[in-house]
């Protein structure tokens, strides 16, 4: 099969995507121009780019893969997501707009100290570089398979690409940028999901809807039940756990951590924050609910095949679709994940020199400290490399690991903050100590597969609000 045509398109995306990133990021003079656009881009915008950034191949590939295998159900997680995000913009964000906030961690600053700013920064910082490493080597698979090439240069091509126009357009180019690469993304599974029904399919839709084989994976909700105690909280996909924990797992990624929080800190003023957050939470559903009916639809097609349920869909792309539509597709899998990558490039440029840098040299011209961000962007992109490279050569369990550090750190996170909202007499020794043990009880019911993965925030939360009000209640009483 010639692929010329799927080589040029994707070329052209790469050129275009770093073009467009350094013309729409305009010139910066200072790093809160670099890191946070002079607080003017638009809700809608960053509406999309939230939508955009938490989207990464993985999720492409993946989710399509879940509904493959089982059914609908993980929908149900989605629902939690629009409430997470609604809690968090009722609650949290008026506290980030209050004061004169660049990241999400400097308001445990201000309501802990800077020892707790300083402690959640790292954290973030070791968690976003693994996770997204983990992202960049799964984005290098089908560039690899496309052209031929070894994974390191594939890693570093799309690297250098996303580095370019995050070095140059700065948050303000990245979020641009974003707003184009969901467009993308999301065009590619529509015209994959529009091939496999009218093209594959001998009755288009009916082939799904009114076929017997197929119809126990439409199933949306599920409560669980039936399987006693244990059994329902080792779910994860049941009605409550599903609403529960993508609810919480929502508050954690979009309140406390500065991938998403940046973006939010460009709006101009906190209804536009809220309208962005919120409106970002309708739009994940209808993205999710077309990546499932994407894996169901490939299921009518093959039926039960022989292969990793992650590999379907790619496979689909490469063998089935002819040429350009799948040059179409890869460069929407570019999307999901240089999106996810320039955000995190972004987002750990900005919290290295705000949260950490900044404080120990606040005598620096504002042209220097440009510089500096700068050169600490680039920084971070070459660490990212190296966690790709350094994940391509481990074990698939380790892989699964990596992918589901944020669940090891964000019920600790959230814990800390809600501690900070909630907790009025709570002090700096209490959130690092609740902190702490949050994370500790996290590494233990993981690792032992106590409860499915939606809970695990929820833990994280409860105990690191309970370790941190008890400690304070403590020492009240001893005072």
């Amino acid at each position: 099969m010639d692929r010329t045509v799927d080589y040029v398109i994707i070329v052209l995306f790469l050129i275009g995507t770093a073009v467009l990133g350094i013309v729409s990021g305009g010139k910066q003079k200072s790093a809160e121009d670099y890191f946070l656009g002079s607080t003017s881009v638009p809700w809608w915008a960053v509406c999309f780019s939230i939508v955009a950034a938490e989207t990464s191949t993985l999720t492409f590939i993946s989710i399509p893969g879940l509904a493959y295998l089982t059914n609908l159900n993980f929908l149900q997680v989605t629902f939690g997501y629009l409430i997470g995000r609604i809690i968090v913009a009722v609650f949290f964000l008026p506290s980030y707009f209050k004061g004169d906030l660049d990241t999400a961690y400097a308001f445990l600053e201000g309501r802990f100290g800077l020892k707790t700013r300083r402690f959640s920064s790292i954290i973030f910082l070791f968690t976003r570089t693994a996770a997204d490493g983990v992202r960049l080597f799964a984005t290098a698979i089908p560039l690899k398979l496309m052209l031929g090439i070894n994974y390191p240069l594939a890693i570093v091509i799309i690297a250098i690409v996303t580095l370019i126009y995050t070095y140059t357009g700065g948050v303000k180019g990245v979020i641009w940028v974003d707003v184009l690469l969901m467009f993308i993304y999301l065009g590619g599974a529509i015209i994959a999901l529009y091939f496999i029904v009218y093209n594959f399919l001998p009755s288009g839709f009916d082939s799904i809807f009114n076929n017997p084989q197929v119809a126990g994976k439409l199933s949306i909700f599920n409560l669980g039940f039936n399987s006693g105690l244990a059994g329902f909280f080792k779910q994860p996909y049941t009605l409550i756990g599903g609403i529960v924990g993508g609810a919480f797992l929502s508050m954690a990624s979009h309140g406390t951590d500065q991938l998403i929080v940046q973006r939010l800190l460009t709006t101009k003023n906190l209804k536009s924050a809220q309208k962005a957050i919120i409106g970002s939470g309708v739009l994940v559903i209808f993205q999710f609910a077309l990546f499932l009916l994407l894996g169901v639809s490939l299921y009518a097609f093959y039926g039960q095949l022989n292969m990793r349920s992650d590999e379907i869909f790619p496979s689909f792309i490469i063998n089935k679709l002819p040429s350009p539509f799948s040059g179409i597709i890869i460069a929407g899998l570019f999307a999901a994940a240089m999106s996810t990558l320039a955000g995190s490039i972004s987002s750990l440029a900005s919290s290295t020199m705000l949260d950490l840098y900044r404080p120990l040299h606040k005598t620096l011209n504002v042209k220097k400290e440009l510089l500096i961000s700068r050169l600490v962007t680039i920084i971070w992109a070459v660490l990212l490399v190296g966690a790709a490279l350094f994940f391509m050569n481990t074990s698939h369990t380790v892989v699964e690991l990596a992918l589901s550090i944020a669940s090891f750190t964000y019920g600790g996170l959230l814990g800390t903050f809600m501690l900070g909202l909630f907790v009025k007499k709570a002090k700096q020794e209490d959130a690092l100590a609740g902190f702490t043990s949050g994370i500790f009880i996290m590494v233990t019911v993981i690792s032992l597969q106590l409860v499915g993965w939606t809970w695990y925030t929820l833990i994280g939360v409860i105990g690191t609000i309970f370790i941190g009000w008890f400690l304070n209640k403590l020492s009240v009483e001893e005072s």
